[in-house]
């Protein structure tokens, strides 16, 4: 029943969102805070650039969480996507975590239709299908798998409508449909599942928000939409 429920929601959203990236050729920026708690500590920001035919979809991740004032995890990150006629054409990434250098370096291969991936998690030939997990696009809910925007690894996911509902952002209200988001294997271990709940506004395919639980309360909340 969730299942075509779920494929109830995708076919009302509008006919547009099926051309995925290129339905945010208007938008120049999509910046998002992140709370820990209820506590800002960081922000994502999205932006949004065509250079002749080529989308660049930038991305900059800073957040720091900090314990009677030392830090105790920390992430910067700054990534760099790449579709023309609407495929991912490439992807890279580097990232620090606690320190830890992480990488991703993505190539499309045109000719036999799969990516090939040089990630700090996996290296390897995958389907070319399958999306980056990051959280401008609203692709991430129709995909069955994802690959980890900081490591490259692959991560098979479920996704469910929950229900539709009105939500107020930052004084603003949306109406919005809601999602479950969850890794497939229930067997992996906890610091690698994928258990997210996600508001997505139809109209424009934006997320509002990303919420997930992990140590306390994790918050991505939509602050502000530049158009062009």
């Amino acid at each position: 029943m969730k299942k075509f429920l779920l494929l109830a929601i995708l076919f009302m959203i509008p006919e547009t969102s099926f051309s995925h990236a290129s339905h945010y050729k208007d938008f120049k920026k999509i910046e998002m805070e992140i709370f820990k708690d209820g506590k800002k500590i960081g922000e994502s920001i999205y932006e949004f650039n065509y250079v002749n035919d080529i989308l660049n979809v930038t991305n900059k991740t800073n957040f720091e969480v900090k314990l009677l004032g030392i830090k105790i995890f920390s992430i910067k990150s700054n990534g760099l996507e790449q579709y023309q006629n609407d495929k991912l054409i490439s992807y890279s990434s580097r990232t620090l975590q606690n320190d830890k250098k992480k990488f991703v370096d993505l190539k499309y291969n045109e000719q036999d239709e799969y990516y090939k991936i040089k990630g700090s998690s996996f290296s390897g030939e995958v389907n070319s299908e399958y999306i980056i997990g990051n959280w401008w696009n609203h692709k991430i809910l129709q995909s069955e798998t994802q690959i980890s925007p900081l490591s490259g690894s692959i991560k098979d996911q479920i996704v469910n409508f929950i229900k539709k509902e009105k939500i107020t952002v930052n004084g603003k209200e949306y109406v919005v449909h809601k999602f479950s988001l969850r890794s497939k294997d229930e067997n992996l271990n906890e610091n690698k599942k994928l258990d997210f709940i996600l508001w997505l506004e139809p109209k424009k395919n934006l997320i509002i928000k990303v919420r997930y639980e992990k140590m306390g309360t994790w918050e991505y909340i939509l602050k502000d939409v530049i158009m062009k």
